[in-house]
């Protein structure tokens, strides 16, 4: 486990231009806000050594260039090191770059994509390697052994174990249910604006119901494919006590690339 200083955030930027991004990071994620410009007498990478350690967790929002070179001397090791994620000022990318695994770095990349409706990036052989993507919809109020039963038994013979993400629809965000199975599994939630998935309507049987009370033909399916980018659909949608689910792989998941 990551042994910074605690687990507090802080938010860096390298201009005045991030500030509204990071005013709307900072009313979603939390943290503490660094205006480095405002000390112009002092470097900024050296005024970002100096708060390194002062954060378990930093969120920069720079192009990843300027964050190796901030970061240039001060990582250890894996296991102290805080966790850092890169986002680009139009928020397009989420990008986990220091202690991804150990340290929470790939965790807090897809809290901060799911924010701002950026895309996750993480590349730690842990998560990489796993070849599954599965998409989610639920009634509200379903627990957790629920979900997990019906994600069971669209895996069929594969494992929990083998899923790099869940992927739900925006409105689903904050499904106590969905959380809660994606906490005890280890899980990250990839969320998919509403608008997103209307934009793409994958699905192998359109849902009158979702239709009527979400605004889109399904959730599992296109949520899955969106979050995928690269896959196919293995598992179409099936349901189990008010849970929808498909699963998807990756195409060359197991080609080394």
């Amino acid at each position: 486990m990551n042994v910074a200083a605690d687990w507090s955030l802080g938010i860096w930027l390298v201009r005045a231009e991030g500030e509204a991004l990071a005013l709307t990071l900072q009313a979603r994620l939390g943290g503490t806000i660094y205006r480095p410009w405002l000390n112009p007498e002092v470097a900024q990478k050296q005024q970002f050594a100096a708060a390194y350690r002062q954060h378990g967790q930093w969120l920069m929002l720079a192009a990843s260039g300027i964050a190796v070179r901030f970061l240039d001397g001060l990582a250890l090791d894996k296991h102290s090191d805080p966790a850092l994620v890169v986002l680009d000022e139009a928020a397009r990318f989420a990008v986990s770059l220091l202690a991804g695994h150990e340290g929470g770095a790939n965790r807090l990349a897809y809290r901060v994509a799911n924010a701002v409706g950026a895309v996750p990036v993480v590349t730690t052989a842990t998560e990489a390697l796993k070849p599954l993507v599965v998409g989610i919809g639920c009634r509200k109020g379903v627990p957790a052994e629920r979900i997990e039963a019906a994600v069971c038994k669209a895996l069929g013979e594969r494992r929990i174990s083998e899923i790099r993400e869940i992927a739900t629809i925006d409105l689903k965000a904050q499904e106590p249910g969905l959380l809660d199975f994606c906490e005890r599994h280890d899980l990250p939630l990839r969320v998919i604006a509403t608008a997103a998935v209307a934009a793409r309507p994958w699905v192998t049987q359109p849902s009158a119901w979702v239709q009527q009370n979400v605004g889109v033909d399904g959730v599992c399916e296109p949520c899955a494919l969106i979050a995928s980018g690269r896959g196919s659909l293995l598992v179409p949608k099936t349901t189990l006590d008010g849970v929808a689910v498909a699963v998807v792989q990756d195409m060359n998941w197991n080609l080394g690339l």
